[in-house]
């Protein structure tokens, strides 16, 4: 029997070093035993479309422990939306992933992040692929179309896997990449039997492949899909693919969250120009969890627990007294709110905006004083704890969000 087709990876070092768009400035690698590379990775891939083979060279940036680590090798495919290579979970996950010593990669499985093309999303901003970025760093990459991608990241996270010595691999991405990882789900994996769980991040209601509604089959490894309120209606509209629950595939759908959010955007949020302050949900805490127990649950360990979805009434949410949605995955700024907080922006906002959602304030005082805010909202940050979707390392980190507020 042939063996597995794996990528071959040689160090990529002249030029300007590693090309990663990302707002918020990531853990100290050095500081906490990581290093960082970035390598070519080359091979032949197959078209998941009957195409043939074709050869390839793209880009893959790898944060590995110095010594070794958990075992874990996270691989995130790179989302592509904005016209450039990003790497959102990273920004999501670092602190995660690197307290738990896991190796992340960021594999540049599309065509655009090598070649650049078109945005997805209008920024305003022009942005190119790799080899115009630096010709003298990427100049010789060469990536066949999207096709060929999902083969190229199988390749890639399989040649990584095995030189890392990795004992588990998950695949993750958001949401452009989420959409990959439907449709990698949907076509590959049964046939790959690579991955050992996956964490599907802010999905539309398509996939890759196709636009039509597209559930998640099984395919006999655990499935965590995070959706933000901002996911299931307008652009996104994941509402007509939501499924229940499985043995292998928990969905949770996180209250006050938007597509994307100021943990995303960090201070660059005034580039943005959006009409309102852009959502401050919390869905970064929760998306760690979801690794937590992914892993976990990939190792043999109990599942993710289930959650209750967002309720909704037709084609709207149904809010609750202060106008945040009801059910779904609560965290401390919706069940002890000092906002309102939405996934969706106001009408006629741009379309990055329109991701970003908004944050406005409560139409009326809630709280009789400081006191009794902070006292619910530490009891709010306690409870998503047990419940599993908020870690208790973070505690600290969520407390700290509490917001002002005047009696």
């Amino acid at each position: 029997m042939t063996a597995p087709r794996r990528a071959d990876f040689s160090a990529l070092t002249c030029g300007n070093g590693v090309s990663l768009m990302a707002a918020v400035p990531g853990p100290d690698l050095a500081a906490r035993g990581y290093l960082e590379e970035e390598l070519r990775a080359t091979g032949r891939a197959t078209a998941y479309d009957g195409s043939g083979d074709a050869p390839y060279a793209t880009r893959v940036v790898v944060r590995r422990p110095a010594d070794g680590g958990s075992g874990t090798l996270v691989v995130e495919w790179l989302n592509v939306s904005s016209g450039q290579d990003a790497a959102p979970d990273w920004t999501y996950l670092a602190e995660e992933v690197v307290r738990r010593g896991h190796a992340w990669a960021g594999v540049s499985a599309q065509r655009v992040g090598v070649e650049g093309g078109t945005p997805r999303v209008e920024t305003g901003v022009a942005l190119q692929g790799l080899r115009a970025i630096d010709p003298e760093r990427y100049g010789d990459l060469a990536h066949p179309g999207d096709a060929w991608c999902f083969d190229i990241y199988t390749q890639v996270a399989r040649g990584l896997a095995v030189d890392l010595g990795a004992t588990c691999v998950l695949a993750i991405g958001e949401s452009q990449s989420a959409y990959a990882l439907t449709t990698y789900l949907d076509l590959v994996q049964e046939e790959a039997g690579l991955f050992d769980g996956f964490l599907v991040h802010s999905r539309g209601g398509g996939a890759l492949h196709t636009d039509r509604p597209t559930t998640i089959r099984d395919v006999g490894v655990p499935v965590v899909v995070v959706q933000t309120e901002g996911d299931l209606f307008g652009r996104l509209a994941f509402l007509p693919a939501r499924q229940p629950d499985t043995d292998l595939l928990r969905v949770w759908e996180v209250a006050g969250s938007a597509h994307a959010d100021l943990f995303q955007i960090g201070a660059f949020e005034s580039f943005l120009g959006c009409p309102d302050p852009v959502n401050r949900g919390q869905q970064a805490y929760v998306v760690r969890a979801a690794l937590r127990w992914l892993e976990s649950w990939a190792r043999g360990g109990p599942a993710a627990p289930s959650a209750a979805r967002l309720e909704v009434d037709g084609d709207r949410f149904v809010l609750d007294e202060h106008g945040n949605v009801r059910g779904g995955v609560r965290t401390p700024v919706v069940d002890a709110p000092a906002d309102v907080l939405s996934g969706y922006a106001a009408a006629g906002a741009s379309p990055i905006c329109e991701l970003f959602g908004r944050t406005l304030p409560l139409a009326r005082p809630w709280w009789s004083s400081p006191e009794e805010y902070l006292a619910a909202y530490e009891h709010a940050t306690d409870a998503a704890i047990a419940a599993g979707f908020v870690l208790a390392e973070d505690r600290a980190a969520v407390l700290a969000e509490a917001r002002p507020v005047a009696p």
